[in-house]
């Protein structure tokens, strides 16, 4: 088996004022996707959450959590499976690292989107599947910095930095010609499994990838309907922080990740809350 050789990606001390956040139509269309249940397979890792830890409710996909589960699994072949709206640019550039560093063969499969800092990491595979209907985007370094103008002008030079160490990820993995990744970037691109595959951003379009949907259950009913409500948000301006701590303040910032229980769910509706975002955008 050869295994390719992927560039390590340059890393970057996080800004002190830069708060990530994951593109809001992104959001949107991820959060009105049915839900997925992880892999129950041992050497299969599944990214179904944001990129980075989200300390408002205790979700998200870390790079811890991808070390973690690469020393579980050990010097064997890896699945993973995403389904991700993307978020912090940090912590993608990590996961992929890791996933680079791997000894053995990385398969990625995209089981709906793998967007902004998710696909970053599906740039680690030696083979990157795409099912039918499933989505990569790509696009500049996206978040919000909070300060002066002094702040703002070292914030855009930082960005160009950002920029410019995603571009190299993404042509080492697609052998795509450099002006051409800037342009996909530049134009914050969406690309099905045909097109993903034409410019070289996966290797398969794989009609026998199927999504693995959690059961109906009223808790699941809960997350998604949470997820629409803060993807509302988003789309109406609010930066994630600011949802976060209305969602929280609000009693419906439960864990993406956990089974709500009735203290969690305790508070104001989710369909109150919808309605209210709807009153705000109109």
């Amino acid at each position: 088996m050869s295994l390719r050789h992927l560039p390590e990606a340059k890393t970057f001390p996080r800004p002190q004022n830069y708060q990530w956040d994951a593109p809001s139509d992104v959001l949107t269309k991820w959060a009105d996707t049915p839900m997925l249940a992880a892999s129950e397979d041992e050497t299969t890792i599944s990214i179904l959450d944001v990129i980075g830890e989200d300390w408002w409710t205790g979700g998200g996909f870390t790079a811890k959590r991808m070390a973690g589960a690469l020393r579980s699994i050990g010097e064997r072949d890896v699945t993973v499976l995403i389904n991700s709206p993307g978020g912090d640019m940090f912590e993608g550039i990590a996961i992929y690292n890791l996933l680079r560093q791997h000894k053995a063969k990385v398969t990625i499969e995209v089981l709906g989107w793998a967007a902004s800092a998710a696909s970053i990491i599906a740039m680690a595979g030696d083979e990157i599947r795409m099912g039918l209907g499933t989505f990569m985007m790509v696009h500049n370094a996206w978040g919000m910095v909070v300060g002066n103008r002094h702040d703002m002008r070292e914030a855009a030079g930082l960005f160009d930095q950002f920029d410019s160490a995603i571009a190299d990820i993404y042509e080492a993995r697609t052998g795509q010609a450099r002006k051409d990744i800037e342009d996909l970037m530049d134009a914050e691109t969406f690309m099905g499994p045909g097109e993903a595959v034409k410019h070289g951003f996966a290797d398969i379009v794989d009609e026998g990838i199927e999504a693995i949907e959690a059961d109906a259950k009223a808790e699941n009913q809960g997350l998604m309907a949470r997820r629409q409500t803060e993807a509302a948000l988003a789309r109406a301006g609010f930066s994630r922080n600011d949802r976060s701590r209305m969602m929280q303040e609000m009693g419906v910032g439960a864990r993406r990740d956990a089974s709500p229980t009735t203290e969690r769910d305790a508070g104001v509706s989710v369909a109150d809350v919808q309605r209210l975002i709807e009153t705000l955008k109109n």
